[in-house]
């Protein structure tokens, strides 16, 4: 059995990277370390609990059934050190360099990420932002082993096991470019809805699917002629086509701000989207978090609706 005297806990960061990297690679470009030194580490971690730890295969690095084990442990482990060290370190925005990770959807970069980051650039200039979207199921485990600091979004599945702060409730709308031939008013019929062609964001955000299920429910649907994965190609699309889009509605009018297109209200019925700031208990009581939180929660705020 090795003694704490002889361990470096460097070696267990090394160790976790590539647990949930599984990549040599991309645990060394996680940690800034070089493959050689990645790969050194591996050897010491191998000799220290006498096990191969990880195996090459086709798809990865496959940890042994004892490095599975040892995960846990390990994350619990480097969680107690990571909170103890925040305690020690105190936080001047103006002039640290910490490093925070956030993980948006494309539609939150389009919408908040500039107001975030003029606010970082007047109040901490040498202070540096990440933007690491995840899938939502990762973003727990994310948040509590630090590679993430905060999540935004329509995000339920993580009400239970973060602190979470509710930033806004959003409302969806229709949305196609300015022509001849369309409806007067604020508000689309649902004929005319229907008759329409659309281009469809998927999205891994669950609000974004609340549309057409409220059509199912009715027995009608969209007439989809275009499917996206993202909202950042969807404004290009919508200035030369005929075709409508769902959107946030603050999104929407930040897409609008040559006012080339017709915005409607839609004419289902459908929930509001309730967009929250995630972060993970252990980690509540740092400054720099805590300071991070209130200047996003104050510049994501500016697109409250009135």
């Amino acid at each position: 059995m090795s003694s704490l005297d002889h361990v470096d806990l460097n070696l267990l960061r090394v160790f976790q990277a590539i647990v949930e990297e599984r990549s040599l690679t991309k645990a060394g470009e996680r940690l800034a370390l070089s493959q050689p030194a990645i790969s050194y580490s591996l050897a010491r971690l191998r000799t220290l609990f006498d096990d191969p730890l990880f195996i090459r295969t086709r798809s990865g690095m496959q940890p042994t059934p004892i490095a599975l084990e040892l995960a846990s442990i390990v994350g619990r482990a480097l969680d107690t050190v990571r909170e103890a060290l925040r305690y020690a370190e105190s936080f001047d925005p103006a002039t640290s360099t910490r490093t925070f990770r956030l993980s948006l959807s494309d539609a939150g970069e389009m919408a908040y990420l500039p107001a975030i980051c003029e606010a970082l650039h007047e109040r901490a200039p040498r202070v540096k932002l990440s933007v690491e979207p995840l899938p939502v199921e990762e973003i727990e485990d994310a948040l509590r082993s630090s590679r993430l600091d905060f999540a935004i979004g329509n995000l339920p599945t993580l009400m239970a096991s973060t602190r979470h702060q509710l930033l806004f409730e959003e409302t969806y709308v229709c949305m196609t470019r300015k022509r001849r031939g369309l409806p007067a008013g604020a508000a689309l019929s649902l004929e005319h809805f229907l008759q329409a062609s659309h281009v469809q964001v998927r999205s891994v955000e669950h609000s974004h699917h609340a549309l057409d299920d409220a059509l199912r429910a009715q027995g009608v649907g969209r007439n989809i002629a275009l499917q996206l994965p993202h909202f950042v190609a969807l404004p290009g699309v919508l200035a030369v086509t005929d075709l409508f889009a769902t959107l946030p509605q603050r999104l929407a009018g930040i897409l609008n701000r040559n006012d080339a297109f017709r915005i409607y209200t839609l004419p289902v019925a459908i929930p509001q989207a309730t967009v929250t700031m995630h972060w993970h208990e252990h980690f509540h009581e740092d400054e720099g978090i805590a300071w991070m939180r209130g200047l996003m929660a104050e510049m994501v705020g500016r697109f409250d609706q009135k």
